[in-house]
């Protein structure tokens, strides 16, 4: 059985540098933005070590000139974008594919993710290792799923939750409790 190939490409967004990478099928990696080329290289390659830098198709080309956009704060829907999913579980390509039916500005959470799907509360947690595993995050949209009680939950990215933040107020959602409906009396 022959080996696929991978190709990637590094760079820039408003948000920092991101790299991408493809196969035939379409995108199998997305790294979120860094501070640098180099550790955006770096974690790319750590998942696809023998990947090697490439001239991107024009459906590569479109998905970039996305990224940039949605990083300068135009809404962009991903959902169109080939990607490939080839040896992932299941279940986790089913998770998937119900993330990316949740749209720019809107969140779900991880039990109702798995309700979505036909599974007990008892599967969010397996909505959760999907979505810290998620291969292409941004194009599967992993920011937008919440933990219970529309708490922020955890993020795998660089940066951590602190980056799911920002990308969810690029998109215009605040998480967290409401503003006081009381205003300060200034003593």
């Amino acid at each position: 059985m022959a080996q696929k190939v991978h190709q990637y490409l590094i760079f820039e967004t408003a948000g920092g540098f991101c790299g991408i990478a493809w196969s035939d099928a379409g995108v199998t990696r997305f790294q979120l933005p860094t501070k640098s080329a180099e550790s955006t290289e770096r974690l790319l390659l750590r998942r696809l070590p023998a990947a090697e830098p490439g001239t991107p198709t024009s459906q590569i080309l479109e998905a970039v000139a996305a990224v940039k956009r949605y990083f300068e704060g135009e809404e962009i829907d991903f959902s169109t974008v080939a990607v490939d999913l080839d040896g992932q579980d299941a279940f986790f390509r089913d998770i998937y594919a119900a993330a990316r039916r949740v749209g720019w500005g809107r969140t779900t959470t991880y039990g109702t993710l798995a309700k979505e799907l036909g599974a007990g509360p008892e599967a969010a947690r397996d909505v959760g290792q999907a979505m810290a595993k998620n291969p292409v995050a941004l194009i599967i949209p992993c920011h937008r799923v919440l933990a219970a009680g529309g708490k922020i939950g955890g993020f795998s990215a660089p940066g951590g939750s602190t980056s799911k933040l920002r990308m969810l107020e690029l998109e215009g959602v605040h998480v967290g409790p409401p503003p006081p409906a009381q205003q300060s009396l200034d003593f």
